[in-house]
């Protein structure tokens, strides 16, 4: 009798070692195809104010590229430490553009509560897709993706930023 559970709780261990592997390797960013930043580049995507904007004029200096929804609780309360961070580097020629997965309404609510200093565009459920060709497989919120002035990408994290993630970007770019 002891023998059978020792057998059972030997399988059980197995089983969530397993799940858990499975688990942490869905949430990390997944190698992405080499012209993903081509077809990012390529972009012109609506702004809550109606208008287009291009995402190649953001080409050429560091870029960090944060997807987020107003209805993603994550997001919001990293908005004002990323707004916090452009404010500081935008004259050093740091960039961040906040791709909202999401409808104009929300998000136009949103920042009149909260306006940012960095350009908002809307991409829509579309934007999960996008996320997904950077590595996303989870197509989780927020995702934000640090792009080198070079062009290529030096990082990527799938959750919340912390203050220290941002420090350790700020030396990669």
């Amino acid at each position: 009798m002891e023998r059978r559970h020792i057998l059972y709780a030997g399988a059980a261990l197995a089983a969530a070692g397993a799940g858990a592997t499975w688990a942490w390797r869905r949430a990390q960013p997944q190698a992405m195809s080499a012209d993903v930043m081509a077809r990012f580049w390529n972009l012109t995507l609506d702004t809550p104010q109606g208008q287009r904007l291009a995402l190649g004029g953001f080409r050429g200096k560091p870029l960090l590229v944060n997807f987020w929804a107003t209805w993603c609780p994550p997001c919001i309360e990293e908005l004002p430490m990323l707004n916090d961070f452009y404010r500081q580097n935008s004259a050093k020629g740091w960039q961040i553009i906040g791709i909202a997965v999401d409808q104009v309404a929300p998000v136009q609510a949103f920042l009149r509560r909260l306006p940012l200093d960095f350009p908002v565009v809307l991409s829509g459920m579309e934007g999960l897709t996008l996320s997904q060709e950077f590595g996303n497989q989870a197509r989780g919120l927020p995702f934000t993706v640090l792009v080198g002035a070079d062009g290529v990408i030096l990082n990527r994290k799938i959750g919340k930023l912390s203050e220290a993630d941002l420090a350790q970007w700020r030396e990669l770019g």
